[in-house]
């Protein structure tokens, strides 16, 4: 706490007309196997000070692993420097939303702390999933298996009053698993479990049952996959598949750097623009929602990286445009007030405008009322590959497991099924959601320098009518 006062206190003597100074520890484990042997242990151990703060309209940014105060010292001269030169080269200052602010701590807890066990015991986790593949018959001759946990601590303190303490355990493990049958290959390519919490949760979650489904659903498309059908079809989509689709089409393009061009030259454009707020983009049966507040989520944060209070941020409700992702520069850009998307991989990155845990909010049909009414479509459980352009309008997926859908049934898996669609015609076509919600992790890549934070994306099953589906 001394360091961060001495650094919001050294940028406003410096000329700084706001200063926030972010303390962020990372400790923990990573163990990897690779088709039944241990490959190695990695401990993770990193710590440091980042500075950010306003003069003159500029903003300026540095950080600093050595944690006396000369060198945090000289990292808040930097940062001062660097936004008094920014300010001379921008058409507008500056300026942040007002908030209310808090000094808050909060702390996720862990039931079983992860910490308390070594690395062998977490091996144990692995060689779980080895086991039950192995029981499977199925002949999976490639097994990268990965456990990982973090602590991570925060502390932020800023010009404006807020002061926030934060502890987040992060466990997961991830899996990449080859099937090699009847001649032919397939792969389910680096599936990951991952939540904020203890070990208990990777049990409860049990990652050698989604592992063996994997490898079994591989199998059966080898064996029994044909061509899916082609043309203007009904599509039923998964939670996994709507989570992909929603963090890439809806997430992304409402982040509000993009919207404004920062990230044009780094990740790309939006196709959203400032005034299509209140513009319909879906039908009635969609609403998206980006909550950082889920409990035990792997995006999961109470307060962000400039001292703002999280909430669920409805991005589409009932198929219209309802708010941008935004922090509070671009929150003052829009006369709003922000809604908690600051977040930073780490002590050495500033806060950018990120996702956490982006979802299909569910609606009221059962998975059996999607299905029966199909004549001919096709259901995607899950995919392989995806793309979309750098405006996030036009994009593709490609099924992994799917099967055809003839006359209300569910029939037999069928090849890598092929959607292309624009953004707007993919939520214009979603006619029914189902009941229940299932998120998956990954890890969302923004900025230069490069930031992967940790996500959650998934939703409701989703019926579309009447898209377009090829082969490939």
């Amino acid at each position: 706490m001394e360091l961060l006062e001495f650094a919001v206190e050294k940028a406003l003597e410096l000329g700084a007309s706001y200063a926030e100074a972010r303390f962020e520890e990372k400790k923990g484990t990573s163990l990897a196997m690779k088709n039944g042997n241990p490959e190695g242990l990695s401990v993770i151990s990193d710590r440091g000070m980042g500075v950010r703060v306003l003069a003159d309209g500029g903003m300026g940014f540095a950080s600093t692993n050595v944690l006396t105060k000369e060198s945090v010292g000289e990292a808040v001269k930097k940062a001062v420097k660097l936004a008094k030169a920014a300010a001379k080269v921008r058409k507008e200052p500056i300026v942040f939303s007002e908030e209310d602010f808090h000094s808050v701590e909060y702390k996720v807890k862990m039931r079983k702390d992860f910490r308390d066990f070594s690395p062998e015991e977490k091996l144990e986790l692995l060689r779980k999933i080895e086991e039950e593949v192995k029981a499977t018959g199925v002949n999976v001759p490639m097994r990268y298996l990965n456990y990982s946990d973090q602590v991570w601590k925060k502390k932020i303190l800023h010009s404006d009053g807020a002061y926030i303490e934060s502890k987040i355990p992060r466990v997961s493990v991830t899996y990449n698993l080859v099937v090699f049958e009847n001649g032919q290959m397939e792969q389910a390519p680096f599936v990951q479990r991952a939540f904020s919490g203890g070990l208990e949760l990777i049990e409860k979650d049990e990652p050698w049952k989604w592992a063996v489904k994997d490898v079994q659903a591989l199998k059966r498309l080898i064996y029994e996959g044909r061509k899916p059908p082609e043309g203007r079809v009904d599509l039923v989509i998964s939670p996994e598949v709507a989570g992909i689709a929603v963090h890439e089409s809806v997430g992304h393009p409402y982040e509000s750097d993009r919207i404004f061009g920062r990230e044009a030259a780094q990740a790309g454009e939006s196709f959203v623009k400032p005034d299509m707020l209140g513009e319909r983009i879906g039908s009635e049966a969609v609403t998206v929602i980006e909550d950082p507040t889920i409990p035990n989520s792997w995006g999961f944060y109470l307060y962000d990286d400039e001292g703002v209070k999280a909430r669920p941020r409805y991005l589409i409700r009932n198929g219209i445009i309802n708010e941008f992702l935004m922090n509070r520069e671009y929150a003052a850009k829009l006369g709003q007030r922000s809604n908690a998307a600051a977040r930073a991989i780490n002590y050495n990155r500033e806060p950018i405008v990120r996702m956490a845990n982006t979802y299909l909010a569910p609606g009221d049909h059962s998975f059996e009322e999607l299905i029966e009414d199909v004549k001919l479509g096709v259901y995607m459980v899950s995919f392989n590959e995806w793309n979309i352009d750098d405006r996030r309008y036009q994009q593709r997926y490609i099924g992994r497991e799917a099967y055809l859908i003839e006359n209300g049934e569910i029939k037999h898996p069928v090849r890598r099924p092929i959607l292309e669609i624009t953004t707007r015609a993919l939520w214009s076509s979603v006619d029914a959601v189902g009941r229940e919600v299932e998120f998956y992790p990954g890890t969302c890549g923004k900025g230069e320098p490069g930031q992967g934070v940790p996500v959650w994306m998934g939703g409701a099953h989703a019926r579309l009518r009447d898209i377009p589906l090829r082969r490939p």
